[in-house]
């Protein structure tokens, strides 16, 4: 028997939204980091477009298509019972495109999407690549044409605003949230990537707390559960943790591997087959 009640998942995130809980997401690519994510606790999968592509072993640049993106998340998705919320990157086009991601993300059972205000195709928010935003108004359509495009009222859309990693100042970052929530975003993502959490407290000071706000902790890892909820944070995106956890250990213990030849050296370091066994689901099937 489900440990969940029987509502879709995009209605377990509206649940979430109307607690006072902070909610909690991890990035994965693939249904075993899923698996990984869920196990952990968290309160979603993040469909990464980070992960996937650096999965694929290409950057995080728009090189891989809206298929690609979806038929990972679909696997995302099955493989799991809480929700997942995917990285759109900006919308892979225009707004027609956006359109038809919404049906097709939709339909395959995903909670929501987050699409940035970068043009297309993106680079990488940490990359040294140019980063270049949309025209506000142009963004804004792309985010009203998804909310009226979705056929469930639960999916939720988060128009993720780049305007800091872009260069602007807080005024930008302002005005490109008011805009977008204006358009009828379910959350604001505000990305930063100083060392410190200083912009996003900026924000935060300025912000009236209407519409939910979300960060993307990667560069100022010092932040706390605490500081986030003082802040009034309500979704905070850990976004990429678990690929870069399991490259250094994968590099770590194949290296090693391959200097001693001796198996007995990492046998400790790594997973069982057990534990494979049990992320596949192994025992459940051997009882149908």
């Amino acid at each position: 028997m489900s440990d969940y009640p029987e509502i879709t998942k995009a209605r377990r995130i509206r649940a979430l939204l109307d607690s006072s809980n902070l909610i909690r997401l991890a990035g994965a690519h693939d249904g075993l980091s899923a698996k990984i994510v869920e196990g952990a606790g968290f309160d979603a999968v993040w469909a990464s477009g980070f992960e996937l592509s650096a999965s694929y072993g290409v950057p995080d640049a728009s090189i891989l298509t809206m298929t690609q993106f979806l038929q990972s998340a679909y696997v995302m998705n099955c493989s799991t019972k809480v929700p997942v919320i995917a990285d759109c990157d900006s919308g892979f086009g225009q707004v027609n495109n956006v359109i038809s991601l919404v049906r097709e993300y939709e339909q395959h059972g995903i909670a929501g999407i987050c699409l940035e205000d970068k043009t297309f195709p993106k680079s990488n928010s940490f990359s040294a690549s140019e980063q270049t935003l949309a025209p506000v108004e142009e963004f804004a359509e792309k985010i009203r044409a998804a909310k009226s495009t979705q056929a469930d009222p639960d999916f939720i859309v988060i128009a993720r605003t780049e305007a800091f990693i872009a260069g602007h100042k807080l005024e930008e970052a302002l005005k490109r949230a008011y805009t977008y929530e204006e358009a009828g975003a379910d959350l604001i993502a505000v990305h930063s990537r100083q060392k410190t959490s200083i912009e996003i407290e900026q924000f935060m000071k300025e912000w009236p707390n209407k519409t939910p706000i979300v960060v993307i902790p990667t560069t100022y890892p010092q932040i706390t559960l605490e500081d986030l909820e003082r802040l009034g944070i309500r979704m905070v995106i850990y976004a990429n943790h678990g690929l870069r956890s399991a490259i250094r250990s994968m590099k770590n213990n194949l290296e090693e591997l391959y200097r001693t030849g001796d198996l007995v050296s990492i046998e400790g370091k790594i997973a069982t087959i057990d534990e494979v066994f049990e992320l596949q689901g192994v025992n459940e099937w051997l009882d149908v």
